[in-house]
């Protein structure tokens, strides 16, 4: 039943109402329409910030393919270069990938390079990197996301050491891998990647490694948030390569699309946001455009929230999410990063999340609320 808390929103403390979620069949199986990944966060055990709670990190994935949504796992989402180091992520990755081989689960998990340190002594360093962690993610079952490397964009000169990096790892993955291309609110390290700060430039060579490695690559995730640049982008695309949007500022309208084409999407905003995708993907299979927008164009305020700038600390909100739907019973995350955003953010995270319907259990989602709030002398 609806629920009020006060709330100490930045303008002020504020009394709102949790109401009661929409109430959406389950789907029965993945859409049809649209490939679309949920990007998946991970659990630290509480008092742990360094060690994974495997137990609450895996029960999420299934959540995930409950839904019929895929998994990307072992991304910036799961705290990839953030305190997931790779021997975690190693883990994680064989870990999931037994669990969608249980289920039948779509997953997609990332390949980098964080094993080096951001200055690789050569290019040769960051490919040899990049293969071993290619093949962990193979060994897994999984379709290889090539994700953006800090490594790489601090040893490459030029866009013709990218082209030649992506040409040796997309001529070994066993099938079509996914490029990934994020951009600096999300990694500021990531700074000129593809070999330029110009992002025309940058799209130029993107679309150069993408077009003469086409039989190899199976789309790009763009993580951007320039809805503009994406669809020019996925415009530009050789038949047959898909644009996964990575926009969680745009994603209803990019993965509707219009008469010249639309994007699949690998979004972290679907992490919390997994139950509105699998709805509004589910009237999209129906031809329901009205009712696509009606569940998912309510959703963008919240998205917006939990990914504000530094867009880059966006995990906490996800986690904070995460916990207040029950889905584990702490809220703590790998090297403390639920310290990275302050209550009153947090708070307004709760608002939009109610009024989204993303909060399955109004009496929970109160409760945990009045003790986050409680514990930061806070009364709710």
């Amino acid at each position: 039943m609806p629920q009020q808390i006060l709330l100490p929103l930045a303008e002020g403390p504020t009394r709102c109402t949790v109401p009661d979620p929409p109430a959406w069949p389950r789907p029965d199986g993945p859409a049809r329409s649209r490939t679309v990944f949920a990007a998946a966060h991970v659990t630290a055990r509480p008092g742990e910030p360094d060690a994974v709670d495997w137990d609450a990190t895996l029960a999420f994935r299934r959540h995930l393919w409950s839904l019929g949504l895929g998994v990307a796992d072992a991304m910036d989402t799961a705290q990839r270069g953030a305190g997931l180091d790779w021997a975690l992520t190693r883990e994680l990755i064989t870990r999931t990938g037994a669990e969608a081989a249980a289920v039948g689960g779509l997953l997609a998990c990332g390949a980098g390079t964080d094993q080096l340190t951001a200055a690789a002594a050569s290019l040769d360093d960051v490919v040899a990197a990049y293969e071993e962690q290619i093949d962990v993610v193979e060994q897994a079952g999984a379709q290889v996301v090539l994700m953006a490397s800090r490594a790489l964009a601090a040893t490459a000169a030029d866009a013709e050491d990218y082209a030649r990096v992506y040409r040796r790892l997309l001529a070994q993955t066993r099938r079509p891998a996914v490029l990934h291309w994020l951009g600096t609110p999300f990694d500021p390290a990531l700074e000129g990647y593809w070999g330029s700060t110009d992002l025309d430039r940058a799209t130029d060579t993107v679309l150069r490694i993408i077009t003469d490695n086409a039989a190899k690559v199976d789309g790009i995730k763009v993580s951007l948030l320039d809805a503009g640049r994406e669809v020019a982008l996925r415009r530009a695309l050789p038949a047959g390569v898909r644009l996964y949007t990575g926009d969680d500022f745009h994603y209803p309208e990019l993965i509707l699309g219009d008469a010249q084409g639309f994007s699949h999407a690998l979004l972290g905003a679907f992490d919390p946001l997994a139950a509105h995708a699998a709805a509004a993907l589910a009237a999209l299979d129906r031809g329901d455009e009205a009712g696509y927008r009606a569940v998912l164009e309510p959703t963008v305020p919240l998205a917006r929230q939990v990914f504000a700038a530094p867009t880059r600390h966006y995990k906490t909100g996800v986690v904070f999410l995460a916990y207040l739907a029950g889905h584990q019973d702490h809220f703590t995350m790998i090297a403390d990063a639920q310290r990275h955003r302050d209550v009153p953010h947090l708070a307004e995270v709760f608002r939009l999340a109610g009024a989204a319907g993303a909060l399955p259990d109004p009496e929970l989602a109160t409760s945990r609320m009045r003790g986050f709030l409680a514990a930061h002398g806070v009364t709710g």
